[in-house]
């Protein structure tokens, strides 16, 4: 869950020693965590010396990687291994809330917190004097969320442009240097056969779907199968029935139902702009309320099932419908769609698949003083998007092609 509700938000600051950071690095506790968390076994970082050049420069390093996966924040531990340097990075203020251990290891590491729900000052003064000073490289995920479709980039957020110019500005007048951004594709590779793998979990999915499965279907069919079974399901939860018409009007008829719901729950206007923004201004609101009133039980029962219902919302809009067609499933494809139905269904996703992290740095953006133009798109987001698409465009084709076989 996105929101927290255990208490109000509190700006963690990240930890600013080398002692901690060290010793995770020294005793290859990323590796582990990596290998036994999320199945990645295996790394390879190429393009690493166009940092290396940042870094000899004394540049401020913003990195700007995609975010499909949530090992995306330690991957980037390895590049750092072998630049021997350290990172600081701006992470959402839930991910504290999951456990102390996390909480902790994640402000070791570097971590400070940002408060998705609000304007959170502190968190853009601390990433912003970061860049100033040229401490460290600061990690920033453009994409703002995290999702399962790897080969697929999200719209870029714009506050990275303003966090970036401001230092930029902010830099020049203290040191006349300079604050660059480095785009990171990281691809996910299965290193193994995965049909095995995968019929095992999609026959738990369909089991639990109480589905007899016929002869003959391939993984690929049976994959799409509960691709459209679980979307019915969220259908019949939120409408009380199926929708009518293709699959694209079916899902934007349960995401504008749910959105215009809630909403009205919340006694809001509805948001300018698209869906994400919808979904942003609802979390804000959920958590406005949350915490400027007394809210008794069944109150906040409603809140977290809208906060449960505007993530789903959130993770429909952020994957594409086109990418089990046939002529571009590969086996990547294959374990990204069943651990995204793994994880909304059963709560967890397997992984138990063994994968190889690419990661694939690209060469310095110059970010320019002046504020972004107004009315026209940045051309500073421009570029960044530009060079992560073709980036993940070229990782895409390192996957497998899945045969129909399996």
């Amino acid at each position: 869950m996105t929101v927290v509700f255990d208490r109000p938000y509190q700006f963690v600051p990240p930890h600013r020693g080398s002692m901690w950071p060290f010793f995770i690095q020294r005793l290859r506790l990323v590796d582990w965590y990596l290998r036994r968390k999320e199945g990645v076994i295996a790394w390879e970082c190429r393009g690493l010396e166009h940092v290396k050049i940042s870094l000899d420069r004394g540049d401020g390093i913003l990195l700007a990687p995609n975010h499909c996966r949530y090992a995306d924040p330690l991957v980037l531990g390895w590049p750092a291994r072998l630049l021997k340097t350290n990172l600081y990075a701006m992470a959402s203020w839930h991910l504290f809330n999951q456990g102390k251990f996390d909480g902790f290891a994640i402000q070791k590491m570097g971590g400070f917190s940002i408060h998705r729900e609000g304007v959170d000052r502190q968190a853009l003064d601390t990433a912003m004097a970061i860049l100033t000073m040229a401490e460290r490289p600061l990690v920033l995920f453009p994409e703002g969320t995290t999702n399962r479709s790897n080969d697929v980039l999200k719209p870029l957020l714009d506050g990275v442009s303003f966090i970036a110019r401001t230092a930029a500005r902010r830099r020049k007048k203290k040191t006349n240097g300079n604050v660059v951004i480095h785009p990171i594709a990281i691809k996910y590779l299965c290193t193994d056969d995965i049909c095995d793998w995968a019929r095992q979990r999609l026959l738990q999915i369909e089991q639990g779907f109480g589905w007899q499965v016929p002869p003959g279907l391939s993984i690929v069919q049976r994959t799409r199968r509960i691709v459209d079974g679980a979307f019915v399901l969220r259908e019949l939860q939120y409408l009380g029935k199926t929708g009518s018409g293709t699959m694209k009007q079916r899902r934007e008829a349960l995401i504008e139902s749910i959105l215009q719901r809630t909403e009205n729950r919340l006694a809001m206007a509805a948001a300018e702009g698209n869906t994400r923004e919808r979904v942003r201004a609802i979390r804000t609101e959920i958590a406005s309320q949350f915490f400027r009133q007394d809210v008794d039980q069944d109150s906040e029962i409603h809140f977290r099932q809208d906060v449960i219902a505007v993530d789903m919302v959130q993770e429909m809009i952020s994957n594409p419908e086109s990418y089990l067609d046939a002529d571009e499933v590969t086996d990547t494809r294959i374990v990204e769609t069943i651990q995204r139905i793994e994880e909304s269904i059963l709560g967890k996703a397997d992984c138990g698949v063994a994968l190889r992290a690419v990661i694939q740095i690209g060469e310095a953006i110059n970010v320019p003083a002046e504020k972004a133009p107004r009315g026209e798109v940045d051309p500073l987001m421009l570029e960044l998007k530009t060079q992560l698409e073709e980036m993940l465009k070229k990782l895409a084709c390192e996957a497998r092609p899945f045969a129909e076989r399996c």
